[in-house]
């Protein structure tokens, strides 16, 4: 099975287990009874998620909150890349106010249906979720203000495609403010090939410096990667029980190799490289 179905499949059903009353493990907010994933949970303050639906909440499968520290302001367009529940979408409208509008894109319809559903029960008039994939953007170039997304790069198999695309529609001046696994220093092939960790936003997970140089790449400019939460042999423990994998053997291997990250850059005001101001 292709990366892209098996995203979608595992993100069709966290979805499901939201509509009926789950959570999509652990979600944003502390960690639950069975539930040990050391990269989704605890990553909202009560004062953002008590203005939200709880199925907004319980669907979040970030590794960060870009909502945060996107300096977001009155009147802007802001695109969340792979919306999921709505959680990000729905504090970005919040604080673009009235005059703004916030964009959530996603690929998997289950996904979409609860992602509206909580924008319904929020009363977000100045949301709309487009689906789609990060890859193939259906927005027209130069249209959003700021492009955040919450550890869904990574699991795209064209990450090159996916910064083309959001520099594309990104306006001239505008700024990207994301939050993402990267890698520091070389991982064990046998994770790499896990597509269960893939999907677990582990494996496909770039290193730091190389997200810095796909970034470049395509077009941005001032590029800052702040580390936010470095994982350790405990945590590398948690996410790799259950994955058919000798734990005791690779969890030292991994120690301190995974982060979630904040990843800023802009697109510059003016020039002359492809998709800069078509």
């Amino acid at each position: 099975m292709e990366i892209k179905e098996v995203v979608k499949e595992k993100y069709g059903q966290a979805a499901l287990r939201v509509n009926s009353g789950g959570s999509s493990c652990c979600g944003a907010g502390a960690a639950l009874d069975g539930c040990c994933d050391p990269i989704t949970s605890n990553l909202y303050d009560a004062s953002q998620t008590g203005v939200l639906p709880e199925e907004a909440v319980l669907a979040s499968l970030g590794c960060g909150n870009p909502t945060a520290l996107a300096e977001l302001r009155p009147g802007e367009i802001v695109l969340d890349l792979g919306s999921g529940g709505g959680i990000d979408v729905l504090l970005s409208a919040r604080r673009v106010g009235p005059a703004g509008k916030a964009y959530g894109l996603d690929m998997t319809d289950e996904m979409l249906s609860l992602a509206r559903e909580n924008q319904r029960r929020a009363g977000a008039e100045n949301v709309e979720f487009l689906k789609g994939e990060i890859e193939h953007i259906p927005l027209p170039a130069a249209s959003v203000d700021v492009i955040i997304s919450n550890c869904v790069i990574n699991l795209s198999a064209d990450k090159d495609r996916v910064l083309r695309e959001a520099f594309r529609v990104m306006k001239p001046g505008g700024r990207l403010a994301i939050s993402d696994v990267v890698t520091r220093g070389a991982i064990p092939d046998e994770v790499r090939r896990n597509m269960l960790l893939w999907v677990g936003c582990i494996a496909g997970a770039l290193q730091d410096d190389e997200y810095a140089q796909k970034l470049a790449a395509a077009g941005f400019k001032d590029i800052e990667i702040e580390p936010t939460r470095v994982y350790s042999v405990e945590d590398a423990r948690a996410f790799l029980t259950g994955q058919g994998i000798d734990v005791d053997a690779m969890a030292p291997q991994v120690e301190g190799k995974f982060a979630s990250a904040f990843i800023r850059a802009t697109k510059p005001a003016s020039c002359c490289a492809p998709g800069c101001c078509e």
